[in-house]
């Protein structure tokens, strides 16, 4: 980590691939945990990953869409002025 940050990284882009990797890592791990539930799917299999990847981003981008979409219909003035 410490290479990185004097590579002229910013210290926040370290800890996101820091967690990227944790995250990988728990994932995998998880997996075998949850390979007794799945039938005809191996533990690692990098489709179900894909899959499941592209599904949790598609419902996290839509619930944060919902919410902006609301609020770009407000005006700014009248928010302020609420406030």
């Amino acid at each position: 980590m410490k290479a990185r940050l004097n590579l002229s990284t910013k210290p926040l882009q370290t800890h996101r691939s820091f967690l990227a990797g944790a995250g990988i890592i728990g994932a995998l791990g998880f997996t075998r945990l949850l390979s007794s539930l799945l039938f005809g799917v191996k533990p690692t299999d990098p489709l179900t990953f894909i899959v499941v990847s592209l599904i949790l981003s598609a419902v996290a981008t839509f619930a944060s869409y919902i919410p902006a979409w609301r609020a770009m219909k407000v005006d700014p003035m009248v928010a302020l002025r609420y406030e």
